[in-house]
């Protein structure tokens, strides 16, 4: 069976998105809609000359006009929301005019909440409505469901997740994949997670530690950030103990950032210069965004890490799943957007196929990590699972 999908966003995550539905998700047809025409345009040529033939169609919207979004998204089967997450909400409510099943790309827990509100009027409707579908939130969330029912008492759930450079570069040793807007409200405010079974707030930036990847990564940093967890810490609060995420990045990043917010460059609180007020953080994303970007040299990697542990028929047990991709020189899609789009990707084929509850759930109570995982392989990003069992080999040994 053939579906119809529609995506809203004709940027770096909303391009991958739709040239994986293009290639896995069984599509006839695929709108790519974008509030500016040039840019819908030059993304649905460049996926039609990918895949040579003409599957995407360029549109154009403006999700504030709630009429048009509503009119873009009735005639699709499932639809995919790449837009900034302040957006989100609208074009749920529009959804559910529309009676079209959407996911979004998430990232921010208060608007993540308003979706999540409309459930009944979801279900009402007969559509799915998922948010948090991108990377993390998104992907760890969806391997981490599939490692705590790998085992019968899963009690701690860990996650490291990070987009580098392949070789660090500029003044950050980082290089910017996705809206900078993004990266600094993850480096602010407070991530929630589950310890001792209780649900907390740790400050952005705080609790460094060291974790090594295979080549080429190696040693890096993690450091805890916000909204990666979104609404797990509810979700598994009475089952597991400890839910927690942190970000990884190159050694000397984190004192770098430190510093930088330190001074007061991340505040929203306008200041006044010279009889103008401006805000902080709207300054240091005009200055350092383009000096985080480097076009020259596209190559990036996406590290993430879920290890669950816990006990399986009376006997400890830790499931570790390690993912890296890389990105590819013949599409010219990054490891991010390939991870993030494609789990946007994947879940709105599982929503056209009919594989998602109906109403408004988040993403780790919506998306069966069996079906999600046997579909994600299909892509050929590989996952690779270790199982330790302690109790077990010292027996054998003994």
């Amino acid at each position: 069976m053939a579906f119809r999908y529609a995506v809203i966003g004709a940027g770096m995550q909303g391009t991958a998105a739709a040239y994986d539905l293009a290639r896995f998700g069984d599509a006839a047809e695929i709108r790519l809609a974008d509030q500016d025409p040039i840019r819908a345009e030059r993304a649905a040529a460049r996926l039609n000359r990918l895949l040579g033939r003409p599957l995407v169609q360029p549109a154009v919207l403006d999700v504030r006009d709630e009429e048009a979004a509503v009119a873009f998204l009735r005639t699709a089967d499932a639809a995919i929301s790449a837009v900034p997450y302040r957006f989100n909400p609208l074009l749920a409510r529009a959804a559910l005019r529309a009676r079209t099943s959407l996911c979004d790309l998430g990232g921010h827990l208060p608007t993540t909440r308003e979706v999540l509100a409309l459930d009944e009027a979801a279900r009402e409707a007969g559509i799915s409505l998922i948010p948090d579908c991108g990377l993390m939130p998104g992907l760890g969330n969806t391997l981490a469901v599939y490692a705590m029912r790998r085992m019968d008492q899963p009690r701690h759930v860990r996650i490291w997740c990070g987009g580098l450079p392949q070789r660090p570069k500029g003044p950050l040793g980082y290089q910017l994949f996705f809206h900078i807007a993004g990266l600094t409200a993850e480096y602010t405010g407070k991530a929630v997670f589950l310890r001792q079974g209780r649900i907390v707030e740790v400050e952005a930036l705080s609790e460094p530690e060291t974790v090594t990847f295979p080549p080429p990564v190696g040693t890096c940093e993690a450091f805890v950030t916000s909204g990666g967890t979104s609404t797990c810490p509810w979700s598994f609060q009475g089952i597991l103990e400890t839910y927690e995420e942190k970000t990884v990045r190159y050694p000397g990043h984190l004192e770098r950032i430190r510093l930088l917010a330190e001074l007061g460059f991340l505040e929203t609180e306008p200041v006044e210069v010279d009889g103008v007020r401006v805000i902080p953080r709207e300054v240091f994303h005009r200055l350092v965004e383009p000096r985080l970007q480097f076009p020259e040299d596209p190559a990036d990697v996406v590290v993430l890490r879920v290890t669950c542990e816990g006990s399986h028929r009376g006997e400890p047990m830790t499931l570790t799943l390690d993912l890296m991709d890389f990105y590819d020189p013949e599409t010219g899609f990054t490891a991010m957007e390939r991870t993030t789009g494609g789990h946007a990707a994947v879940v709105a084929t599982m929503m056209a196929r009919g594989q998602t509850p109906k109403g408004a759930l988040p993403v780790e109570r919506a998306v069966d990590p069996e079906i999600f995982l046997a579909e994600w392989l299909r892509r050929g990003i590989p996952i690779r699972e270790t199982v330790q069992r302690p109790l077990q080999l010292v027996r054998e040994a003994a």
